[in-house]
């Protein structure tokens, strides 16, 4: 049996990036995919994701945006190839928005730069913006977006460089811990490593339950979708990243790169899933274009043209929405990294590097504490 000091079961976003900072540092690493990452059978494709410093979700998250961010710029010299287009990140919502207050909170804290805009600054800056009177903008300049399937093929193309083993299209049937190691069990082979990394996104939960730990892991069917628009007020050139709370609802996008379209999708909402029988049709469900196309329809009607494509992916979510990073109670050589909840992909790099160390050092140098499994195993 081959044995690996690390073995990664689930090479997409988190996993290939740890996989990259392990064989860097000389550890003979295994990643493990049940696809070929970057692919579409997850979280991370889809062309694009928002990068956001000033975090609505808690300022907890503040240190990890700015680590991840240093470590994509890092990747995007290395590798060549674009990772990061800096078009801003507008935030919108109603006066007494509480995701609006903490992104104030968080970058008041940090020192973060955040130019505060009532409903008329919003959209005199961006004529394609409609907002009600009583809702304001916050924009993070030296935010924007991310190429998130090219981050994932570039720490691919460093991992393997620096001496990582990767196979692809290899489901993992069971994690067997053996000794002070784990055998890694495919359909096919078996592999045993020192320690094994988690990281396989919807499929975490399953398998985190095969070794006794159960965590509330909801994989949630999600949609996003491209619609034709107005390129001189949409375009990439001019138009931020936007983020708009409503009432009663969160809805995302991004400006039109290369003349795509705005790309939008709904933040809550979905629909609980098995993974393994996820129904992946765009147009499934009438809400897969209804509910973005209603939003822009009142809010950017200039980009409520034509359907240009809709994709399928998943969330994992957890009952707070915050991720779940920590080790297993009873074998501590595995770390899992888990529940992110549709908003963890920005911080890739830095949970691959903090997800490192704490395999070879113990510890990682950004404080992971708020992640615990433990606050779910608590009485409410």
């Amino acid at each position: 049996m081959q044995n690996y000091d690390v073995i990664i079961v689930g090479a997409g976003s988190m996993g290939m990036a740890a996989g990259y900072y392990l064989a860097k540092q000389g550890m003979r690493t295994l990643m493990i995919d049940a696809f070929d990452p970057p692919h579409t059978m997850g979280s991370h494709h889809g062309d694009t994701r928002i990068i956001r410093h000033a975090y609505g979700e808690g300022k907890q998250y503040v240190p990890l945006a700015l680590r991840a961010q240093q470590l994509w710029s890092e990747l995007e010299q290395a590798c060549g190839i674009p990772i990061f287009a800096k078009t801003g990140v507008l935030n919108a919502g109603p006066l007494n928005c509480p995701f609006l207050n903490e992104i104030r909170v968080s970058a008041e804290q940090y020192s973060l730069p955040l130019e505060v805009l009532n409903a008329d600054e919003v959209m005199q800056r961006w004529p394609g913006i409609n907002l009600p009177t009583d809702y304001y903008g916050c924009l993070e300049p030296t935010s924007g977006v991310l190429y998130s399937e090219n981050g994932i093929r570039a720490y691919r193309e460093l991992a393997l460089s620096s001496g990582a083993t990767l196979l692809t299209n290899t489901p993992v049937t069971q994690l067997e811990p053996a000794g002070n190691g784990f055998i890694v069990h495919t359909e096919s082979t078996s592999y045993h490593g020192d320690k094994v990394l988690l990281s396989a996104g919807a499929w975490n939960g399953s398998l985190l339950d095969s070794l006794g730990l159960s965590i509330p892991l909801t994989p949630t069917r999600k949609t996003v979708a491209w619609f034709g628009a107005d390129e001189n007020q949409y375009s990439a050139d001019g138009f931020p990243a936007f983020i708009v709370r409503l009432h009663d609802s969160m809805f995302y996008g991004f400006p039109s790169f290369d003349g795509s379209g705005v790309k939008i999708g709904r933040h809550d909402g979905g629909h609980a899933i098995d993974p393994d029988k996820l129904e992946r049709t765009f147009g499934t469900y009438l809400s897969d274009e209804g509910d973005v196309r209603s939003f822009l329809e009142t809010y950017m009607p200039g980009a409520a043209g034509p359907l240009r494509q809709g994709k399928v992916c998943i969330y994992t979510m957890t009952p707070d929405e915050h991720f779940v990073i920590d080790r297993h109670p009873e074998h501590p050589q595995l770390v899992f990294a888990a529940g992110f909840s549709g908003h963890g992909f920005k911080f890739a790099s830095a949970i691959g590097e903090a997800t490192s160390q704490l395999l070879v050092e113990g510890s990682s140098s950004l404080d992971l504490s708020v992640f615990s499994w433990k606050r779910f195993s608590c009485p409410s």
